[in-house]
Formats: C-alpha cells, sequence, structure tokens
C-alpha cells in the first residue's frame, strides 16, 4: 500500500470514530437529560403540590387561607397529571374537597382526602424510582458505547503512533546516511526497501543514480591519477620552492629545490607535520612562524636570506590559504596552504648594484653643484662687477635649477641610506619648536610667492619629543614644502601639535586639490607620483619621509578628501 494511502486510511478511520463518539456522547446526554427532565416536571412538582395540600388541610380549621391555599395547589395537581390512576385519586380528592367545604367539621371527608394524596405521592415516587432505573439503564449504555468507542479510537491511534512515524522516519534516515556516503565519495552504497511504496521507488532510483556516478567515477580516476601526475611534475620543475601543507599542517608535497634548501630528504619531510620538522630544521622554523596566526587569512609577502647555491640568496616567501566551496554548499572551506619561496636574489644584486650606483652618483654630483654654487655666489657679489636685468635672470635660473638639483640629489643620497640599511637614527629628546621654525623659515619664500599662511598652533610646539632633531626636521620640511606645492594660492596650512597618549601627534593640513581615493594607499611608494600631476618632484619625498619617522619607532599616514585638501600626520615618542 502507497504510503499516502496508508495516511489517509488511518487518519480517515481515526477521524470517523472521533466524529462517531461526540455523536453518541451526545445523543445518550440528550436522552439522559430527557429522562432526569421527566422527573423534574412531572413528578417533582406533583409530589411538591400534595405536600402544600397536606400542609393546608392541617391548618383549616386555624387558618382562614388554608381553603383558598388548598384550592390552588389542587388546581396545580389537576394540570400535571402523568401517571396511571392518578387522575382517579385526583378526582377523588377534588369530589371530598367540595364536601368537605360544606362539612368543614367531618373528619372523615379530611380522613378521606388525606389518603387520596398519599395514593397520589406513592403513584409519583414509584414513577421517581423507575424512571432512574430508566436513567441509570440509559447511563450504563452510554459508558458501554463510550468505552467501545474510545478504546477503539485510542487502538487505531497507538497503532499509527507506533508504525507511522518509524515507516517514514526510518527509511529517511536510512536514505540520509546514504546520501553522506555518496558525498563522501563511497560510491558503492546501496539502499533496499522490500517495500513497494514510494520509498521503494527512491531507492531504486537512488541505487540507479550511485551506479552511474560509480561508474562516471571509475571511468575519470584515470584521467584524475594522470592529472595529478601532471601537477607534481610541474610543481617538482619549478625553479622555486614550493611546500603544500593541509588543514591540518601535515605536508602533502615539495619540489626539490624546497628539499635542496632545507636539506631534508623527501621520506623525512612529506606526510610528516611541519612543526614537528621544524624543531630540528631552522630554515622551516623560519618559513612557518606566521601560519599559525591567521589560519584563514592570506599574509602578506616576506623576505628571506638562505644560504643556497653556495652563496647568500634572498627569497620572498608567500603563504597562500586554499579555500574551496564543496559542491552543495555555501560556505567556503579551509583546506591547507601553499609556501612559495620566490628566488630574488638577481633583482637583489640588481637593486643593490642600482643604491650603490645612486649614492656614488648622488655625491659626486655634490662637488660640482658646489663649484656652481660658489660661481653664482661671485657673480651675485657687486664687486666683481655689476649684471644687467637679463643677466640677473639668467643667474636667478641657474640657482634656481642648483638648488633644485641639489634637494634631488640629497633625496637620492637618503633613498640610498634607506635602501641599504645604513640609516643612522641619533634619538634624543629634542624641542619640537626649533625644528618647526627651520621648516618653515625654509620655506617661507615659496609660501610668499603663493600668498600661503602658514598657522601654527603654538600651543604644544614646546613638547620634547624622543626622535633624532636632523630627521624628524627633515620630515616637517618636506611635508610642509609638499603642501605649499599643492595649495591654492591665497589659503592657509595649518601646522599642529598635541600630546596624545604619551606621543606627539604632529600634522600638516593644506586645502589644495586633495588626493584620489585610489591612490591613497600608494603616495608612500618610492618613485609615485599621481598621474596627470604637474607640480616637481621626484616621488621620493614621502618614501623617505616614511623610512624616517619608522626607524624612529613612530607612523605617518594620510587622510584626504577628494576637491578639499589633505592632512599628513606622524606620531613620535614622548620621553
Amino acid at each position: 500500500m502507497k504510503i499516502k494511502a496508508k495516511l489517509t486510511f488511518g487518519v480517515g478511520l481515526l477521524f470517523i470514530l472521533i466524529f462517531a463518539l461526540a455523536a453518541i456522547s451526545g445523543w445518550y446526554i440528550h436522552q439522559l437529560k430527557r429522562d432526569t427532565n421527566n422527573i423534574l416536571v412531572a413528578n417533582y412538582n406533583t409530589l411538591q403540590y400534595s405536600r402544600n395540600m397536606l400542609l393546608a388541610i392541617e391548618e383549616m380549621n386555624t387558618d382562614s387561607t388554608a381553603i383558598i391555599d388548598f384550592q390552588k395547589n389542587l388546581e396545580l395537581q389537576q394540570k400535571n397529571v402523568t401517571e396511571i390512576g392518578e387522575i382517579e385519586a385526583t378526582n377523588q380528592i377534588n369530589k371530598h374537597f367540595n364536601s368537605l367545604k360544606i362539612e368543614p367539621k367531618n373528619a372523615v371527608l379530611t380522613s378521606s382526602i388525606r389518603k387520596d394524596i398519599t395514593e397520589i405521592m406513592r403513584l409519583n415516587m414509584e414513577a421517581i424510582n423507575q424512571k432512574s432505573m430508566i436513567a441509570d439503564e440509559t447511563a450504563q449504555k452510554a459508558i458501554l458505547m463510550i468505552s467501545v468507542t474510545g478504546t477503539l479510537c485510542f487502538y487505531i491511534a497507538f497503532i499509527l503512533l507506533v508504525n507511522l512515524p518509524s515507516n517514514i522516519a526510518n527509511p529517511i534516515k536510512e536514505l540520509t546516511e546514504s546520501i553522506k556516503e555518496i558525498a563522501s565519495q563511497n560510491y558503492k552504497k546501496r539502499v533496499h526497501f522490500t517495500s513497494h511504496n514510494e520509498f521503494g521507488e527512491l531507492a531504486k532510483s537512488f541505487n540507479t543514480m550511485a551506479e552511474k556516478i560509480e561508474e562516471y567515477s571509475e571511468s575519470k580516476l584515470d584521467k584524475i591519477i594522470k592529472g595529478k601526475k601532471r601537477i607534481e611534475t610541474l610543481i617538482d620543475n619549478l625553479h622555486d620552492p614550493v611546500i603544500g601543507i593541509d588543514e591540518n599542517k601535515k605536508v602533502l608535497f615539495a619540489n626539490e629545490e624546497a628539499l635542496t634548501i632545507s636539506g631534508l630528504k623527501k621520506e623525512n619531510f612529506i606526510g610528516k607535520k611541519i612543526q614537528d620538522v621544524a624543531v630540528n630544521n631552522d630554515l622551516i622554523r623560519d618559513i612557518i612562524k606566521n601560519i599559525f596566526k591567521k589560519p584563514n587569512e592570506n599574509l602578506p609577502s616576506e623576505q628571506l636570506k638562505i644560504y643556497a647555491d653556495g652563496k647568500e640568496s634572498y627569497f620572498e616567501k608567500e603563504i597562500i590559504n586554499i579555500n574551496i566551496v564543496p559542491t552543495g554548499e555555501e560556505k567556503s572551506q579551509f583546506i591547507g596552504q601553499v609556501i612559495l619561496l620566490r628566488n630574488i636574489t638577481p633583482f637583489k644584486e640588481l637593486d643593490l648594484a642600482k643604491t650603490n650606483f645612486m649614492g656614488t652618483v648622488s655625491h659626486e654630483f655634490k662637488t660640482p653643484i658646489a663649484s656652481i654654487q660658489m660661481g653664482l655666489q661671485l657673480l651675485e657679489n657687486d664687486r666683481i662687477g655689476l649684471l644687467n636685468e637679463e643677466q640677473k635672470e639668467l643667474t636667478k635660473g641657474i640657482k634656481d635649477d642648483t638648488d633644485r638639483l641639489l634637494k634631488i640629489t640629497g633625496e637620492l643620497l637618503n633613498m640610498t641610506q634607506v635602501e641599504s640599511g645604513s640609516i643612522q637614527v641619533n634619538l634624543t629628546s629634542s624641542e619640537l619648536n626649533p625644528m618647526i621654525n627651520y621648516a618653515i623659515n625654509a620655506n617661507k619664500s615659496a609660501a610668499e610667492n603663493k600668498n600661503i599662511h602658514l598657522e601654527v598652533d603654538s600651543q604644544n610646539t614646546s613638547l620634547n619629543v624622543f626622535s633624532d632633531s636632523e630627521k624628524t626636521a627633515w620630515v616637517i620640511n618636506n611635508l610642509i614644502s609638499n603642501a605649499i606645492r599643492y595649495s591654492h594660492e591665497n589659503s592657509t596650512i595649518f601646522i599642529r601639535a598635541k600630546k596624545e597618549n604619551n606621543q606627539l601627534l604632529f600634522s600638516v593640513s593644506d586645502a589644495g586639490q586633495g588626493i584620489q581615493p585610489q591612490y591613497l594607499t600608494k603616495i608612500f611608494e618610492r618613485y609615485f607620483r599621481i598621474p596627470g600631476t604637474k607640480k616637481e618632484g621626484t616621488g621620493l619625498g614621502l618614501s623617505i619621509s616614511k623610512e624616517f619617522i619608522e626607524a624612529q619607532g613612530g607612523k605617518i599616514w594620510v587622510d584626504s578628501e577628494y576637491g578639499v585638501g589633505s592632512t599628513f600626520y606622524f606620531t613620535l615618542n614622548i620621553r
């Protein structure tokens, strides 16, 4: 039988029985109500009238109203005759009462009336007993019928409760377990339902699906193995070391380059937990020192210096987290990491050569530039000779270009110090005010040319900061110079300093064009200049400022709203 038919039959039968139980109960309750009403309406009222007449006849000799009460109750009794023989007894009472009204002192008539009333009471008492027996019989029948029907309802409900949930839930549970097995790639799993209902058809369809998946899986297995071999061959032939680990940090693969630089053998590395290998291997310990901190986020690149190929080599470490979305699910699942070490030794050597070249050239430039400046000073000296206006303009242009060239040379020298790692920081407790005054004086002429007002919040400029005063003054000078360069004419530049959490917070705010959001993260990179800008510069000033501030244990950043202006901040420790 189909599950739907079983449910319909069982629930329908139970509904019919419950309806029958309600109907039988209602009918018998109505019968009991009718029987009890008969007793109350007919027999009980007659007994009440008879009692009142007996009381009235006793008081006739003493109470003049007793005759009226008797007459009233007699009339009511004549209207309430219900039992056999009751009409005759009532007529006898009426006859004797009429005679008693003529002869009030006749004791025989009084005695006859009492007997007649007693007879009426006897007849009604017998009727009450008989009707009570009928009501009891009706109640017994009602109890029996309701009990039988209720028992039948309970029996059917119990059968449904015991069998129906298991008939539905057990096949669903078995089918769910089988689906989980299939999802775990156990394609040989089958379900077996002997019934011929909907679950039987579902089991048949499921088994057919499992057979087709098993056949498809086996047919693709050879291709999967070949694809795996291709990937392994590709990884082994990479010139950069590559290590793969699963979500439990067990090593899945490591190519020849990784084994070579680590000095490990494949059997001592593959299949082992990488933290266990790191206990006895310094290189692996350096490689994995960050992978346990944020397993679900890609970590930033990091440079490592490793002795390889008979020399010190440089590698850029990148840890790539592998996250997949399993079929049929929505959330991604972390399944492992790939550690990639890119060999950047040739680039590092070229970068070092470039740095040395820049340092050498910049240093060599200083001597001819100094000679040019000295020659300009002699030309500007009136004792050497007077210059006409055209010659003065020419010497002014030469002087501006010389100053610009000297500034570029200084920036290049600073950058070579930064890149070579030879930057020297002399941290002392220094007053901030002289650094600000130096920067303002250095940029005073440029500000006056554009009619820009430099407003200094002098409240906290007397703070002492733990810094390299020369490099900090250079940073302040660079920030103010940039603010003047990019501000509109007739504007104001605000220079502020305040103490915040035992640190100096210094800021320079301009009212220039501002910086577009996509360039905010790039302006501190070396040689970066905002595309389309017509302002002069090398793109090194902010990069050097960042290195100088961070070398002193501080931070530097920018807030900017395009079209409104920019504010550059840096922090230094206060002692």
